[in-house]
């Protein structure tokens, strides 16, 4: 919505527009004594929902909407359903704790940037030496927050391990992942299954 400018506002903008100077370098404006001319703001439009508008016969009941918003799983979520690609037997045995991991690491403790090196090298030396399964321990995260200005998101590490685990060059390596069972660790680690060194 556009309005006139005040009598102290037009005498404002004569003294701003009298000491500028225009960029041929000389001679100033002959018309200062113009008042600016006035643009109406454009006109607000609303905004349909289109999940909102009724469908179907005038003055019947509008129908619930059926989309829903396809959230992102957790992590903890993505891991225990995630397609089984090594020997089924095998898989059983791990999940059920009868399957001893070849080797450790222990990231719990650590922050990110010193962890995510240090999984790498883990990683990538132990499928080079042949080791089949190995357990990674993250930790299962603060219990609360420390009440910082920046809110802290509970077990950084247990959320981001699967995450480094399934992008190169890591996932190259990596056949399985899922949670160690109870006396591995339980929701505090994951068991990873590496593929055999090419």
């Amino acid at each position: 919505m556009s309005r006139k400018l005040r009598p102290d506002e037009i005498e404002l903008w004569k003294q701003v527009a009298a000491q500028t100077e225009r960029l041929e370098m000389g001679t100033r404006p002959a018309a200062l004594d113009i008042e600016p001319q006035f643009v109406p703001a454009p006109k607000r439009r609303k905004m349909i929902d289109t999940l909102s508008v009724p469908q179907g016969k005038l003055g019947a009941k509008p129908a619930k909407p059926t989309a829903r918003a396809h959230l992102i799983p957790a992590i903890a979520d993505q891991v225990r359903t995630a397609t089984v690609q090594m020997d089924r037997k095998s898989f059983d045995q791990m999940k059920r704790g009868k399957l001893k991991p070849e080797g450790r690491i222990d990231l719990h403790g650590m922050t990110l940037d010193r962890a995510h090196p240090a999984l790498m090298q883990f990683i990538l030396s132990a499928q080079a030496n042949g080791k089949r399964l190995v357990l990674v321990i993250t930790g299962k995260g603060k219990a609360r927050d420390d009440g910082g200005p920046i809110p802290v998101r509970f077990g950084v590490l247990r959320h981001q391990v699967p995450q480094w685990m399934s992008m190169p060059p890591l996932s190259s390596a990596i056949l399985q992942v899922t949670q160690a069972h109870l006396k591995h660790g339980g929701g505090g680690a994951y068991y990873v299954y590496l593929r055999k060194p090419r």
